[in-house]
């Protein structure tokens, strides 16, 4: 077997890994389980998320990348080392090409430190991308053409917006409101309102079937489950679409605001060429109902959300690889 190359989405909420050839073989959540007293990996993956908020004391489940940055660096490698061998096997004779992609706004050095990772991985190359450029290539744009393209691409972590032309980046930012933010402002939201604290796992599924940050044409409700702030004991509550969308209008909003401002730095062709032909949103938290609407609302601009938000990175990490090797001329 030949040189394989992989594509890493290294996000703050689950990993995905693209093998050339293959697309994406694997999806899991970035969680690690560690046992404190023996400092042993316990779980990686969805095994590991399945333990979050149910741990006993010295098990912990960690989330190794925080912000779409690498918070625990050996953790980070183990994690990376499992999904690695978990998605192309141990068979591979010559050592990986890897491409990893990261967050517009990182530093070099929180870059050096995800190149070092992919050499402990066992990597004979690795490949740096921004997660904008990532996204617009899985979301099928063509980035070499002198065309302004606008990608707001959301994730666990952090939200990339950035304006590419020529296979570059023009004009970009990256701001910390993402999916878990809005996990977190609908726990928040439901502990005020109904004083029910509520775990990670369960915010989680409350935006998933419910969130929205714009009217929707009809309400939904759900069951949620937590604890009693006042009697302390388990309860259950019925919550509505329309108190997610008070919820969750502030965090959205942010990202709104974060658009406008990198609009007011793009060139006027640039502008010109965007206002033809819309942003495109990317990113699992594209999927919260009514971004697109509200996005299109506040700034007039079409919206519209990639085929498969949740894999646009992944890919495109995968075939700026190919992009890279073909451009060098290199045949493996």
């Amino acid at each position: 077997m030949g040189a394989t190359d992989i594509g890493i989405d290294l996000g703050t909420a689950s990993v995905l890994v693209y093998v050339k050839g293959r697309g994406v073989v694997l999806k899991e959540p970035s969680v690690v389980a560690i046992d404190r007293t023996t400092n042993k990996v316990l779980a990686i993956g969805e095994d590991a998320r399945l333990m979050l908020g149910r741990t006993p004391g010295n098990i912990e489940t960690d989330r190794p990348i925080r912000k779409g940055v690498i918070s625990n660096y050996e953790v980070t490698e183990k994690m990376m080392k499992y999904f690695v061998q978990k998605a192309i096997g141990r068979r591979t004779f010559r050592k990986p090409r890897i491409a990893v992609c990261v967050p517009s706004g990182i530093t070099e050095v929180e870059k050096k430190a995800v190149v070092d990772a992919g050499y402990q991985v066992g990597a004979r190359e690795v490949i740096i991308i921004e997660e904008p450029i990532a996204a617009a290539i899985g979301a099928g744009i063509d980035i070499t053409r002198p065309c302004g393209n606008m990608i707001v691409d959301i994730g666990g972590g952090t939200t990339d917006i950035a304006v590419i032309s020529l296979g570059g980046t023009v004009a970009s930012k990256s701001l910390p409101v993402a999916g878990d933010v809005f996990n977190n402002e609908i726990a928040k939201y439901i502990r005020q309102k109904h004083n029910l604290t509520i775990g990670e796992r369960m915010a989680e599924d409350v935006k998933i079937r419910i969130g929205c940050c714009f009217k929707q044409p009809e309400v939904t409700t759900m069951e949620v489950r937590g604890r009693d702030l006042i009697e302390a004991l388990p309860k259950t509550i019925e919550v509505t679409s329309e108190e997610m969308e008070e919820a969750l209008i502030e965090p959205a909003t942010q990202i709104v605001e974060a658009i406008h401002s990198v609009l007011e730095e793009t060139p006027p062709e640039l502008c010109a060429d965007i206002a033809e032909r819309g942003i495109v949103l990317t990113g699992g938290g594209s999927l919260l109902r009514g971004l697109e609407e509200l996005i299109c609302n506040k700034t007039g601009i079409t919206t519209m959300t990639a085929e498969d938000p949740m894999t646009a990175v992944a890919i495109g990490t995968g075939q700026y690889v190919e992009y890279i090797s073909q451009y060098r001329g290199e045949s493996d």
